[in-house]
């Protein structure tokens, strides 16, 4: 099963790639209650970058920052969380060990057209996402995944993407059950198209499994 805590992440991380700022200040209200750092919740905001763009992550930041104002001067004490740690790599190194995370996440090395077509994004990948990012000790590879998933959940067009990622939600040690509990958090929280492509997403991998 997952926590309170946990299953906010993926709500947080949907709310905010969907743009809905009355849902994201819903979400971040309640992982804030279950237990969530705000350190925590911003690293979800940092990683939505990599999957919705700059101005998404800007947004949902400056939500979060006015969510957590508003708490205060409520009397709220939610917890800071510590400050991220790494990644003290750069450059080559640093592209060097995204490109272990990213193997070690996608469960092979990865490739394909349009890696071909333009290395440059596979660089960019491996440098910021898998490397800067996902170096970050803030999160475990668990929660990113869980925001990931519920990134991505949000949109119609990326499936392939979707599918990618649960399983590699499943390869870094989450089970069927807790995606299938994070599809029904995303209904819970009004967001049934998303929770649908989730267990749409696990369907397929599912199927894929037993055929292969």
């Amino acid at each position: 099963m997952l926590s309170p805590k946990r299953r906010s992440i993926p709500v947080i991380g949907a709310a905010a790639a969907s743009g809905d700022p009355v849902r994201l200040r819903h979400a971040m209200n309640q992982g804030l209650n279950a237990g969530l750092s705000v350190s925590e919740a911003k690293e979800v905001l940092v990683q939505l970058y990599a999957y919705a763009g700059f101005p998404r992550s800007l947004n949902a930041l400056g939500e979060l920052m006015n969510v957590v104002d508003a708490r205060r001067q409520q009397g709220a004490h939610d917890l800071a969380g510590p400050n991220p740690t790494g990644p003290l790599a750069q450059g080559a190194e640093l592209q060097r060990i995204g490109r272990e995370n990213q193997t070690r996440i996608s469960g092979r090395p990865v490739d394909g057209p349009v890696f071909q077509f333009a290395p440059v994004i596979n660089d960019y990948l491996q440098a910021y996402l898998f490397g800067a990012i996902f170096e970050r000790d803030t999160l475990s590879w668990q929660d990113r995944e869980l925001a990931t998933v519920g990134i991505l959940s949000t949109m119609p067009d990326v499936t392939a993407q979707l599918r990618s990622h649960i399983a590699a939600s499943l390869r870094v040690g989450l089970e069927v059950e807790q995606l299938r509990r994070l599809a029904g958090s995303l209904d819970d929280a009004g967001m049934s198209e998303a929770g649908q492509r989730v267990d749409a997403a696990i369907d397929w991998h599912l199927a894929q499994n037993a055929s292969g």
